[in-house]
């Protein structure tokens, strides 16, 4: 591709919840942002490849651009959760007539937008979860394989971990405390109407929990903050994994990572600073890199 036929860059932030777009004029500049719905690849590919789409076409007109006649020369980085290899990233690639697109986990451009090239890790906790650390160019992560088997911490795991709370209660093997009262509030036939939920929830739908798990864990609830520290334990451990040492920063972000810090210990308290930006910043920072380096090639 020569330089006249790239005129814009996209980057793209995809998640359990929804889907973030940006256009960007080719030194970075922003210049029109869009949305769309829930963009995890692997829980349903057709609604994530809609969702980019939504999102793009949005920040394309938003950006003062036809979206049929800008894409061909749009140098584009979408980063989505669920991306496990090329699977999901090959029919998302395909379904849009960028001149260039690069497909990604949200890992990459996560870490680009938390840290750029410093080496620290990130905690980036939402509706999934994500854990990764980055020394020089190496990148590493733990865990993020999904709610089934995976993902403790997130936003998901604490609705379905609130859930079961409520049936120990239920069965008087555990008791109550107002939030998980009030969390059965919510169910009128009780534990019959928990399961109904459970047996078509996706990870969104027990995220939709989270708040008022933070909520009730910073008012002092018993349920909230073992909930949380239960959590945070896990994120502790993860970073023992990850191996920081020396000046490695952490980050936390996300709808509920930043409501952890207070259950860390202090040694990692210690190391956490604010994230340069999210992983929207850190798409559109990759797409930028992506054209520049194929511009000097």
């Amino acid at each position: 591709m020569c330089q006249q036929q790239a005129h814009h860059l996209v980057g793209v932030d995809g998640g359990g919840t929804g889907c973030r777009a940006v256009v960007c004029s080719l030194d970075g500049r922003p210049l029109g942002h869009g949305h769309g719905g829930p963009a995890n690849a692997t829980t349903d590919i057709a609604q994530a490849i809609h969702s980019v789409r939504t999102a793009v076409n949005a920040a394309l007109v938003s950006a003062g651009l036809t979206p049929e006649t800008a894409a061909p020369s749009v140098f584009a980085h979408i980063g989505l959760a669920g991306v496990l290899g090329t699977a999901q990233s090959e029919p998302v690639a395909r379904a849009f007539g960028f001149a260039r697109v690069r497909v990604t986990g949200d890992l990459p451009t996560s870490l680009a937008g938390a840290l750029g090239e410093q080496s620290g890790a990130l905690l980036a906790i939402g509706t999934g979860s994500l854990i990764a650390a980055q020394h020089g160019g190496a990148q590493r992560s733990v865990g993020g394989w999904g709610l089934q088997v995976s993902d403790q911490a997130s936003g998901a795991w604490l609705g379905r971990a609130l859930l079961e709370q409520v049936i120990l209660c239920c069965d008087a093997m555990a008791d109550h405390t107002p939030l998980t009262r009030e969390t059965l509030a919510r169910y009128p036939s009780g534990p019959a109407d928990i399961v109904a939920f459970a047996a078509t929830a996706r990870p969104a739908d027990y995220a939709t929990l989270a708040p008022a798990i933070v909520a009730a864990a910073q008012a002092g609830d018993v349920t909230g903050r073992d909930l949380m520290q239960r959590g945070a334990d896990y994120l502790g451990r993860a970073i023992g994994v990850l191996d920081l040492a020396g000046d490695d920063v952490l980050c936390l972000s996300g709808g509920v990572g930043p409501h952890y810090a207070d259950f860390l210990s202090s040694n990692h308290r210690a190391r956490l600073r604010p994230a340069r930006g999210n992983a929207l910043d850190g798409a559109a920072l990759l797409a930028r890199c992506a054209f520049a380096t194929e511009m000097r090639s």
